[in-house]
């Protein structure tokens, strides 16, 4: 991809100004996606994206420049302005670049690239035709199917140099349901650190079908109903709540700042006893997972939450030397465009020993919200509101009538305290993930909680 004698030529102008520290980052990244609507393609996309970004450190202060010029001169001029806006006492810095080894542990059988678009093209008609011909309520259907191989080189003034090749594929089945006038939507968007042997690997047509089927019936379903009471979050993308209200506030990024709401109570109470919470960014062709971050650290499994208590926080380099810790493998950026900072990679709430149908039965009244969708939250604060897409209400400990409209509002610290009950059939989402370094492919998950009390929001 690049020369080491480049890298070397770089690096050493980057750093020519009196920096502590220089990293190059190098991009190359081939995308196409095909959405299908109507019966016909509504758009096809393919491109290459590729660029340099060199990243320049004195003591804690970080200067960040990026260029889509391969041409030694140009990258060269471009790390010489990087390191202009570093300028002090010039020092010399001796590095010398040996080259790295990266396991890969996300096996690729089928690269995307190796596939005809229309050979693309007959599983998103497949489950286009699944969604459409479900029910007549369904009035539209989206299918679109997305690849994405990055091929990545770090290198650095430590001494650091690394390669590595991801590859990501991913399916968005959506459809849509009329009832009196107004609409709801059904979504499924199954994703892996895989090729198109991922897509091959899906139930087409279910997935099809379950998009229609929370459509209609939250077409038909009555409004829910306001309170504070029992929520009963089942698995999959109910971890979107953890991610967000708690998650973020776990990267040092906010840590660091004194930003976030659980600075300094690292070996602290912050949950109920029943929680663990892990970001792994080492399962196998996981959505979420990565054989080194973007600085080119091995990515590692990280308990964050152990038993309830607070046991680490999600941290990149930068924000390290910060907090005086070092990297747990997690920085991550959307592209040579951004600076990295610390990032989940795949977080979750850890499976617990109960069964859900234990839990519903011991729920008198409540809310079981089986699928999640968007929200907000203040990182500072955790304070979060989330739109809960498929609900139904518990009624003497069984599942009654579907409802719509519910949110839950609250503080992720209040939450992970009120969880009374985990189940254990943990299961991860694919969602992604916007941050100050972009927006980058992260797994959410859980297996089925109650939270014992919580603001519903309805009518």
């Amino acid at each position: 991809m690049l020369e080491k004698n480049i890298i070397y030529d770089v690096l050493t102008a980057a750093v020519s100004k009196g920096a502590d520290f220089a990293e190059i980052f190098l991009d190359d990244t081939v995308a196409s996606n095909i959405n299908y609507v109507d019966k016909q393609v509504e758009s096809t996309q393919s491109g290459r994206d590729f660029g340099i970004g060199i990243r320049v450190i004195k003591d804690l202060n970080c200067v960040y420049v990026y260029t889509n010029s391969f041409l030694k001169d140009d990258m060269i001029d471009t790390a010489l302005k990087a390191a202009a806006a570093m300028e002090s006492v010039k020092k010399d810095i001796t590095f010398d670049l040996r080259k790295g080894q990266v396991k890969n542990r996300n096996i690729i059988e089928i690269m995307p690239d190796t596939v005809t678009k229309q050979e693309k093209l007959e599983y998103l008609k497949r489950a286009y035709n699944a969604a459409i011909t479900y029910d007549q309520c369904i009035k539209q259907a989206s299918v679109t199917q997305m690849d994405k191989v990055q091929n990545i080189l770090i290198a650095n003034t430590e001494g650091l140099l690394k390669r590595d090749r991801r590859v990501y594929t991913r399916m968005f089945i959506s459809a849509v349901a009329e009832h009196n006038g107004e609409m709801q939507t059904g979504f499924t968007g199954p994703g892996s650190h895989r090729g198109f042997e991922f897509i091959k690997s899906l139930d087409i047509e279910q997935l099809a079908k379950e998009a229609a089927e929370t459509a209609k019936k939250m077409a038909y379903a009555g409004y829910c109903k306001a309170g504070t009471y029992p929520v009963v979050i089942d698995n999959g993308f109910g971890g979107v709540i953890f991610h967000e209200a708690c998650g973020h506030s776990l990267e040092a990024t906010s840590v660091a700042k004194g930003n976030s709401v659980f600075c300094g109570k690292s070996g602290q109470k912050i949950a109920a006893d029943c929680v663990t919470a892990i970001d792994d960014g080492t399962l196998p062709n996981e959505w979420g997972s990565l054989n080194i971050d973007d600085e080119g650290t091995v990515t590692k499994k990280n308990v964050l939450i152990k038993d309830g208590i607070l046991k680490s926080y999600l941290i990149d380099n930068l924000n390290g030397k910060r907090m005086g810790m070092p990297s747990t493998g997690s920085g991550r950026r959307q592209n040579y465009r951004f600076a990295p900072t610390s990032r989940m990679t795949n977080t979750y709430i850890d499976a617990g020993k109960m069964k859900r149908e234990d839990i519903i039965s011991a729920t008198d009244f409540g809310l079981y919200a089986k699928q999640m969708g968007g929200g907000s939250v203040n990182p500072g604060t955790g304070e979060f509101n989330f739109a809960v897409v498929e609900g139904y209400m518990i009624r003497n400990g069984k599942i009654a009538e579907p409802v719509r409209g519910a949110t839950l509002i609250g503080k992720g610290s209040e939450v992970l305290m009120n969880i009374d009950m985990v189940a254990d059939n943990l299961e991860m989402a694919q969602g992604m993930c916007g941050s100050i370094s972009g927006n980058i492919p992260t797994n959410v998950g859980q297996p089925a909680i109650r939270v014992s009390k919580i603001i519903v929001g309805g009518r």
